[in-house]
């Protein structure tokens, strides 16, 4: 049974990471509110739709939003959409890159700065990051940039929050089964990337839930990167 007074407000909960993520926090008692163009497909969630690219995407979100934190206080907030492209240095013009921080980085800004108001003990602001969070690879400039980026606000989180209620983290999946994976990795070299973990497999998205869900129950993780990449074999 869901407490009110716990509340998920979760970006791109409509497949893959997000999804597992409503899922495993409405087993854990909370109300869950998704942001993104699609709906979610478990009906127990809220689905608001937004498109997190346009640049006042909060201005219809926010009377919406309000009305669901009038009555929650225990609020965990997940920056899980994000935007993968393949594209170079030197290739990539700004105004493409624009449009990957918005969703990527400008996105999780303009939530922080609407929801921090509203968070009480036991809160969270949980960054979904990547491997590439701290590393990078070709083909992937604007992604791998971003996602570093994102373990930097994260960190800036922590410290400026120091002394209140909130913890944050930034959990960093490795390869894991998703619609993005696929859409990016050809079918005949996916083999090839499930053997870049330990354990010659790609991840389930449960098991990165299960993660993010520690993350926002254990104030004590707080200004951390906790990679889930089942051991990352390097070449």
């Amino acid at each position: 049974m869901s407490n009110p007074a716990k509340l998920l407000v979760i970006t791109g909960a409509s497949s893959g990471i997000g999804l597992a993520c409503a899922d495993a926090f409405l087993a854990d008692g909370y109300r869950v509110i998704n942001l993104s163009r699609r709906h979610c497909p478990n009906d127990q969630v809220h689905s608001i739709a937004c498109d997190l690219a346009k640049i006042d995407f909060a201005e219809t979100l926010t009377p919406q939003l309000v009305t669901e934190l009038a009555n929650s206080s225990h609020i965990s907030v997940i920056h899980n959409a994000s935007l993968l492209a393949n594209d170079k240095v030197g290739e990539t013009s700004s105004a493409e890159l624009r449009h990957i921080y918005e969703i990527n980085l400008i996105a999780p800004n303009t939530l922080n700065n609407l929801l921090i108001p509203h968070m009480g003990k036991g809160s969270s602001i949980l960054y979904i990051g990547s491997t590439l969070s701290e590393k990078a690879v070709p083909n992937s400039f604007s992604y791998v940039t971003s996602k570093h980026a994102s373990i930097g606000m994260m960190r800036s989180t922590c410290q400026d929050l120091a002394g209140g209620t909130v913890h944050t983290a930034c959990i960093c999946p490795g390869f894991t089964d998703t619609q993005m994976l696929r859409e990016h990795v050809p079918a005949d070299a996916m083999d090839f990337v499930a053997g870049m973990s330990a354990f010659k497999r790609l991840i389930e998205p449960e098991e990165i839930a299960a993660t993010v869900l520690f993350a926002a129950n254990n104030p004590v993780i707080n200004g951390a990167v906790l990679h889930a990449n089942l051991g990352q074999v390097e070449a």
